[in-house]
């Protein structure tokens, strides 16, 4: 038996990884610590926080990321990533997240 690669999802994959590293190396900010982005959370009013990039890993934050994308594309207004959910849904994805670190 072969290894089946499904390529266009591996690049589909890749181009996405591309675009939010642009985003996001074009708006570093000084006070975001290495191995962190910084990220708006909030459906009207964008609240800032700083979440580790380990985060990009788990499915759970990608699914924000796919909501943000839909919303936004890739021009984010507030110079960083806007997720727009409100803040008690990105609490409990991200304090998923901090449990399995």
């Amino acid at each position: 038996m072969g290894i089946i690669i499904r390529l266009p999802s591996t690049i589909s994959s890749l181009k996405q990884f591309h675009k939010l590293h642009s985003v996001l190396t074009r708006n570093q900010i000084s006070d975001v610590p290495k191995g962190h982005l910084a990220v708006y959370v909030g459906e009207t009013e964008k609240k800032r926080y700083v979440v580790p990039i380990a985060y990009l890993n788990h499915t759970s934050f990608q699914e924000l990321l796919q909501k943000s994308e839909e919303e936004f594309g890739f021009q984010h207004s507030m110079g960083g990533l806007t997720i727009p959910c409100n803040e008690d849904a990105f609490f409990h994805v991200t304090s998923r997240l901090n449990n399995s670190l």
